[in-house]
C-alpha cells in the first residue's frame, strides 16, 4: 500500500513537470543538426558584412547577410555559427558501428528562414537578412541550408567575421553580497588567469578610485549532465569573473568599471557603470523592488522566435530599462534563459539584461529549466534543464548562498528581508532546506525590517493554473504541506512564485482560508500571507482553470511583473504592471505599525503566563 502511494506521488510530480515543458520548445532544439548533409553548390553563395566588428568598442553590431541559391525553397534557412569553422573531427560518430562522423556537431547560435525579408525568394533565389550579433569570444560564419530544420542540407558557407577584441570584458551584472554593505560584480570575458588579471576599479562618484581583484571560474563540457548541453548545445562559456566590493556606505552612488591587466602591463577596459549602494537594514527610506519569474530571452533581430517560445521577454526587459531610475533591486525567481542545454543562449541573456543588471542588483532563484535532470540530485527527475543540471546558472551569476549547489539564501534590502527558497531541491519538513527556511524567517527583526518576503520558483502556495487545478490542490504537489506552518508562525507578508506563466494574487490566507475581505487595502494585524504568482515575464503564457477559487482575487493572462514600494516602516505599495505598457493593472496597500506584527493571530499566539 505504501508503494502504491509512492508511485502516485511520483506520477503526479512527473506529470506536472512534463505539463510545464510541453508548453513550448527551445527553438534551437528544432534543428536536427547532426543529420546535416553537404551539397555545396558552385552557383550558391552567402556573404556577410561588415567583416570587422566593434571598431569603436561596440559589443553589439548589426550584420547584413546576402545569399543566392539556384534551387530555392520555402524551408531554406540561414544559421549563425560561432566559432566560424566547422570541425567534424571533434564530432562524436552518429553511428558507432560505422564510425560515421557528422559534418556539423554544434547547433547554430541563432537562425532565420531565408524568405523572411523577401516574399519572392522562392522564385528568385536571392535575398538578404539582417542579424544582430553580440561579442561572444569567437568569430562567426553564416550557413545557407535547404531541407528545412529536420533534414538540413548545407548549400553555402560565408566568409568569417569577428569583433576586434573577441575576449573583451562584457555584460556586467551586480548582486548583493552576504552582507548589506557588500556588492558583487560579475562579468564574462575570454581571458583566463594565465593571460590577464581581472579586477574592478571603483569608488564613490567624484572620489578616489580603488581596485579590487576578481576570482575567475568557468565550466567544461564534461560538467554537463546530458544532451544537448553535453553535445550539440555545447559552446565554450568563456571565463566568469566576480569581484567583491566591500564596506560600502549606505545609499551612495558608486562608479565602477571592469578590466583585465595583461602581463605586458597594458589594461583592457570594459564599460564604465554606476550603482547605488544598499540602505542599512531598517533604514526608513523609499525602497523599490521588482519581482518576476520565467522571463527568458529573445532576439531583437527576430531570429529563433518562430514558435513564440518567449514572446514577452523583450517587452519586460525594455519596460524595466525605461523605469530603471525608479527601481532599486530586481528578483528574477527562476527560469532565467530557457537555454535548455544550448549554452550560447547564456551570453544572449546576460547581454539582454545588462542595462538592468549592471545598474541594480539582479538577484536570481533556481527554476526547473536551470536545474532539473534525471539522476542529478534535483528533486524533480525531469529533463527540463537540457542537461545543464544547474552548472551554468550557478557559475554565470552570483547569489549569497552558503553552497552554490544549494540555491537557497537570504538577503536584506533596507526595510525588506527576503527568504529565497530552491523549489528544485527538497523543501519538505525535515529537509535541510526546510531548516534554512525556518531559520531565515525567524531571524528577521520585524521592528527594523517589517516587510518579510518569501519566494520560490514553483508554486509552493496557491495557483489556479490549468494543470494545478486538474490535480485538485491548486499547488505544486506537497508544496504548502509544511511551509504553511512557517508562513503563519512567522507572519510572512507576501509569498512570490514563478513557474506558471501568468499573474494571480490571492487574499491573505491562514490555514487555507481567506482571513480578510479587503482587496485593495490591508491595515492592522498581520493575519495571513498573500500569495502571488508572477511567472508571466516573458515565456509563453499558461492557461487558468475555468473555475475561479474563492481565494483568487485577481488573475491576468498576460505578460507582466510586480513592483513593491516601501515608503517607510508602516506603508507598503504593491503594483502589478503589464510589460506592454508599464501601466498598473492590480494594486493594494498595507498600512500597519510594529504592534500589529506582534499581535496575537488566530491559533498562532505565543505562550503567556500569569506570573508577575
Amino acid at each position: 500500500m505504501v508503494w502504491f502511494w509512492v508511485l502516485v506521488l511520483f506520477t503526479a510530480n512527473l506529470k506536472l513537470g512534463l505539463a510545464h515543458i510541453h508548453g513550448g520548445e527551445q527553438p534551437l532544439a528544432k534543428i536536427n543538426i547532426l543529420q546535416t548533409t553537404v551539397a555545396l553548390h558552385e552557383s550558391a553563395s552567402i556573404s556577410a558584412e561588415p567583416v570587422l566588428l566593434g571598431l569603436k568598442g561596440e559589443d553589439t553590431e548589426w550584420i547584413t547577410v546576402n545569399f543566392v541559391n539556384p534551387k530555392p525553397s520555402l524551408d531554406d534557412w540561414v544559421g549563425v555559427f560561432s566559432p566560424a569553422k566547422f570541425d567534424p573531427s571533434a564530432c562524436p560518430p552518429v553511428n558507432e558501428r560505422k564510425k560515421q562522423l557528422p559534418y556539423i556537431c554544434s547547433a547554430p547560435i541563432k537562425y532565420k528562414y531565408a524568405n523572411e525579408s523577401s516574399s519572392s525568394y522562392a522564385k528568385t533565389g536571392t535575398a538578404s537578412l539582417r542579424f544582430q550579433l553580440i561579442n561572444q569570444r569567437a568569430d562567426f560564419s553564416f550557413a545557407l541550408f535547404s531541407g528545412g530544420l529536420s533534414d538540413p542540407i548545407l548549400v553555402a558557407i560565408s566568409n568569417p567575421i569577428s569583433f576586434t577584441n573577441p575576449k573583451a570584458p562584457l555584460y556586467a551584472r551586480l548582486a548583493q553580497g552576504k552582507s548589506w554593505n557588500e556588492m558583487t560584480v560579475t562579468w564574462t570575458s575570454g581571458y583566463d588567469i594565465d593571460e590577464a588579471v581581472p579586477f574592478v576599479e571603483w569608488g564613490r562618484k567624484g572620489d578616489f578610485q580603488v581596485r579590487s581583484p576578481a576570482g575567475t571560474l568557468t565550466f567544461k563540457q564534461n560538467s554537463m549532465c546530458g544532451s544537448p548541453a553535453s553535445t550539440v548545445g555545447w559552446r565554450d562559456p568563456g571565463f566568469i569573473h566576480t569581484s567583491f566590493l566591500k564596506d560600502l556606505w549606505p545609499n551612495f552612488v558608486y562608479m565602477y568599471r571592469i578590466g583585465h591587466l595583461l602581463y605586458n602591463g597594458s589594461v583592457v577596459w570594459g564599460k564604465t557603470y554606476s550603482f547605488k549602494s544598499s540602505p542599512y537594514p531598517g533604514q526608513n527610506s523609499l525602497q523599490r523592488v521588482v519581482i518576476f519569474g520565467d522571463m527568458g530571452k529573445a532576439e531583437r533581430d527576430g531570429s529563433n522566435e518562430y514558435s513564440d517560445y518567449q514572446p514577452g521577454s523583450l517587452n519586460t526587459t525594455d519596460q524595466l530599462i525605461r523605469d530603471l531610475d525608479n527601481i532599486d533591486i530586481v528578483f528574477h525567481i527562476g527560469d532565467l534563459t530557457y537555454s535548455n542545454g544550448y549554452i550560447s543562449q547564456w551570453d544572449q541573456f546576460t547581454a539582454q539584461v545588462e542595462p538592468i543588471a549592471s545598474t541594480v542588483p539582479y538577484m536570481i532563484a533556481s527554476g526547473n529549466h536551470e536545474r532539473d535532470w534525471p539522476n542529478s540530485g534535483s528533486f524533480y527527475d525531469t529533463p527540463d534543464s537540457g542537461g545543464e543540471c544547474g552548472v551554468p546558472a550557478e557559475t554565470m551569476f552570483y547569489y549569497p548562498a552558503e553552497n552554490k549547489a544549494k540555491f537557497w539564501y537570504s538577503t536584506d534590502y533596507g526595510l525588506f528581508h527576503f527568504c529565497i527558497a530552491d523549489s528544485e531541491h527538497d523543501w519538505r519538513e525535515g529537509s535541510e532546506q526546510y531548516g534554512f527556511i525556518e531559520q531565515c524567517l525567524a531571524s528577521v527583526d520585524r521592528h527594523r525590517q517589517p516587510w518579510l518576503i518569501f519566494s520560490a520558483h514553483r508554486v509552493l502556495g496557491y495557483s489556479s493554473n490549468d494543470w494545478y487545478s486538474q490535480e485538485g490542490a491548486y499547488e505544486e504537489p506537497m508544496g504548502r504541506d509544511g511551509l504553511q506552518k512557517l508562513w503563519q508562525k512567522y507572519k510572512v507578508d507576501i509569498a512570490f512564485y514563478g513557474h506558471v506563466h501568468n499573474y494571480e494574487r490571492s487574499c491573505p490566507i491562514y490555514q487555507n482560508q481567506c482571513v480578510n475581505k479587503e482587496k485593495n487595502h490591508y491595515s492592522g494585524t498581520v493575519n495571513g500571507t498573500i500569495h502571488v504568482v508572477v511567472g508571466g515575464a516573458g515565456s509563453h503564457l499558461s492557461k487558468f482553470s475555468q473555475l475561479i477559487p474563492y481565494w483568487s482575487i485577481y488573475r491576468d493572462y498576460d505578460f507582466g511583473f510586480v513592483k513593491l514600494t516601501a515608503f517607510n516602516q508602516s506603508s507598503l505599495l504593491f503594483e502589478y504592471k503589464k510589460s506592454r505598457d508599464g501601466k498598473v493593472y492590480d494594486s493594494f496597500t498595507i498600512s500597519r505599525d510594529y504592534k500589529d506584527v506582534l499581535a496575537c493571530v488566530h491559533d498562532g499566539c505565543e505562550p503567556t503566563t500569569l506570573a508577575s
